[in-house]
């Protein structure tokens, strides 16, 4: 990949040359290392790699991520076209990845447990106070719970959550050309943050073939499904 990949960019499992580079994109408050465990199930089939957005973990001293066009442009501008590029985007994740895909054009996009950008909702959970705002994260269990039961790491984690959660929420679709690639979306079927109906309406954003896929699960029904995500993104039977 292109210069300055060790700051935005972390490669979980290697393929053979001409496989394609699977680039994911992590939930608000989530990390590149949210992906690890995918990894297994896609080793030989593509080359994984995790975006690190700023502001947490190695990246914790750098400003919060705050919007979302903007990191877009960043990440954009690191693409190279060595592999075939697939992106893969989870929540606020895959809005990111529609605005990258928007910019380097993919040979794929698969965005997960979000609505179809064009479906305005006035969210205003990143105004909670941070009792609230814990709440919310505790009732989408997208982070370990026990985290929450410690003080120091509560003070180090929320303020990236609550960045992230008000660049989810601010974001706003920007009508213009359709994408051209395949489009693939994928929800659970009882994710609270994005019913069947919204997520399915992501066909309106491109000109080519779009799939719908339910999972069962709530928003994070990708940790309980990653060896069926994992053959869905791949195209390949799932590992064993």
């Amino acid at each position: 990949m292109a210069v300055d990949t060790g700051l935005w960019f972390r490669r979980l499992c290697e393929a053979p040359d001409g496989a394609p580079r699977l680039v994911c994109f992590p939930h608000a408050g989530g990390a590149a290392s949210w992906f690890q465990p995918f990894a297994p199930h896609f080793s030989g089939r593509c080359e994984l790699v995790a975006v690190q957005y700023p502001g947490r973990q190695d990246r914790r001293s750098e400003p919060l991520l705050d919007d979302i066009r903007t990191v877009a442009d960043q990440i954009a501008g690191l693409l190279t076209r060595d592999r075939p590029l697939h992106l893969f985007g989870h929540s606020m994740g895959a809005m990111i990845a529609f605005e990258v895909a928007l910019r380097f054009a993919p040979e794929r996009l698969f965005v997960s447990g979000r609505r179809a950008p064009q479906i305005v909702r006035d969210d205003r959970v990143h105004l909670r106070d941070d009792a609230g705002l814990i709440e919310e994260v505790r009732r989408l269990a997208g982070t370990n719970a026990r985290v929450f039961d410690d003080e120091e790491l509560v003070r180090m984690v929320l303020p990236a959550i609550r960045a992230d959660y008000r660049a989810a929420e601010t974001y706003r679709y920007r009508p213009g050309p359709l994408l051209s690639c395949p489009l693939t979306a994928l929800t659970g079927d009882a994710d609270p943050k994005a019913s069947v109906d919204e997520v399915s309406l992501w066909r309106e954003r491109t000109s080519g073939v779009f799939s719908l896929n339910v999972f069962p699960g709530g928003h994070f029904f990708l940790s309980d499904n990653r060896s069926a995500v994992a053959a869905l993104v791949s195209g390949e039977s799932p590992s064993a």
